[in-house]
């Protein structure tokens, strides 16, 4: 199972873009609110999350994804279910994805060791052990997967289909959501 984690504070469009892109990629997300079912995010839109944390169980998931925007991506931070959950993502050599702000979450528990990663700007010295990539606005090394923030949400999204679905299928997604720029 892929999880999209949702805390108060995070940034809309970097959750819900890649969300929409995976379930249009026929891929099953369960997303999962941090203190309740009802998210609040940076910018006032409360968004319905499938399960609230406390019903948090899977101890093999397949991804996890963490939203950025602030105050959320200290809010998954500080949670214990998304630690575990990432904790439960690493010993399966599941994938972790971090878009903005959010990728100081893996960098602090050292989950990016030796890894090429992005972020926001002004959040690299959380990249613990990672190589930034400032050249790159989405960056996947090996079973992670991180973005600079909201402006490459649908980069980010594609880049987990590709990764969970190969990347024919992302190509045909990015066709279809009229992605690509006319020519």
């Amino acid at each position: 199972m892929i999880y999209l984690f949702l805390a108060n504070g995070f940034e809309e469009v970097e959750a819900l873009c890649p969300l929409d892109l995976l379930r249009r990629a026929g891929l099953q997300v369960t997303t999962v609110g941090i203190g309740g079912d009802r998210i609040v995010g940076a910018h006032g839109i409360a968004v319905q999350a499938d399960i609230p944390d406390l019903l948090y169980r899977d101890s093999k998931p397949e991804m996890v994804i963490l939203p950025g925007g602030m105050p959320g991506a200290t809010n998954l931070d500080e949670s214990r279910v998304v630690d575990a959950a990432l904790r439960a993502a690493v010993a399966n050599d599941a994938y972790l994805a971090a878009i903005c702000a959010a990728p100081m979450v893996l960098g602090k528990r050292g989950y990016l060791q030796g890894k090429k990663a992005i972020c926001f700007p002004g959040f690299e010295d959380y990249l613990t052990g990672a190589t930034v990539a400032t050249d790159r606005r989405v960056v996947t090394d090996g079973k992670v997967i991180t973005a600079a923030g909201m402006g490459v949400a649908l980069e980010f999204g594609l880049a987990l289909v590709a990764a969970l679905k190969g990347q024919e299928t992302a190509d045909e997604l990015r066709r279809a959501v009229l992605a690509d720029a006319p020519q």
